[in-house]
């Protein structure tokens, strides 16, 4: 067991749509969204220890190793399946923080979806994911790895076939606090519920793009200017947004024109998370 290592992707996600239908008793939000990977990814080298201990290297000055979702992912895994095991992680940070990307979820994921595999713990994707969802409502279709139309807190998943466009992804200087955009009174919570037939004929809306943008005078910046080229949406709460493009080339030609300070990439929208494709899983859904 000792020394057996894997090197494997955590993608970013997108959500294509984000509307909020309702607000449940214990204050989490009803919602109705999509989800789909692109090939843009932080990396995880992980390690197998006969130590029962768990190290991280992240370099990430804002988070303690203790409190990231990786630490606290393994150490879930640990505990679940009492293993003897213990692992050396180091995570290669390319996803934007804070940008609605969902960085962390796909972290964490990643690391129980590898953990598991090196000290062969013999759990299913969906035990992983049930574990995974006390992390974060994205972590299970990061574990599940379909581009899904999603319904609860977004832990309820149906897989879609959607296009895979090519995408610019960009983000404002700021960083959009999650807690707050959920909380505020302006946000609306009565969408009505659409169908996922609707959904993918029609698309829908973000939201929470009208009340990030009235608080966050970047994030609104940015969106003005990539709606100059393409219908730009918000992922997530933000602050990161996208635009969709038929051909690589042409979402080249826009992020050439872009200004300072905003930062982004380019990258391809997948239906199969890079983490299965690599692992070579058998996703259930």
């Amino acid at each position: 067991m000792t020394d057996q290592s894997l090197l494997l992707p955590a993608p970013a996600k997108l959500n294509l749509m984000l509307h909020i239908t309702g607000r449940r008793p214990d204050g989490y939000h009803r919602l109705q969204t999509i989800f789909q990977f692109i090939d843009y990814c932080d990396e995880l080298s992980l390690t197998a220890t006969d130590s029962h201990k768990i190290t991280l290297t992240a370099r990430l000055a804002e988070v303690t190793p203790e409190q990231n979702l990786i630490y606290r992912a393994a150490k879930l895994l640990q505990a679940h399946t009492n293993t003897e095991h213990g692992a050396n992680i180091h995570l290669r940070k390319n996803i934007p923080m804070g940008g609605g990307l969902g960085g962390g979820s796909s972290n964490a994921a990643t690391t129980l979806i590898g953990l598991n595999q090196l000290w062969q713990t013999g759990l299913s994707l969906t035990q992983l994911a049930e574990i995974g969802l006390s992390l974060g409502a994205d972590v299970p279709v990061f574990i599940h790895g379909c581009a899904s139309w999603a319904e609860g807190i977004g832990e309820q998943l149906t897989k879609v076939s959607l296009p895979e466009p090519w995408y610019l992804v960009i983000t404002p200087p700021c960083k959009v606090s999650t807690a707050e955009i959920f909380s505020h009174k302006e946000l609306t919570r009565n969408t009505p519920a659409i169908t996922i037939a609707t959904a993918l004929g029609h698309g829908g809306k973000n939201d929470c793009e009208s009340v990030v943008s009235a608080l966050y005078p970047e994030v609104k910046m940015a969106l003005n200017w990539l709606n100059q080229f393409a219908n730009a949406r918000l992922t997530g709460t933000g602050a990161s947004l996208f635009a969709s493009f038929d051909t690589k080339q042409q979402a080249m030609q826009v992020f050439e024109q872009l200004p300072k300070p905003l930062t982004g990439f380019i990258a391809q929208g997948l239906n199969l998370s890079p983490l299965h494709q690599v692992a070579k899983i058998r996703t259930v859904l």
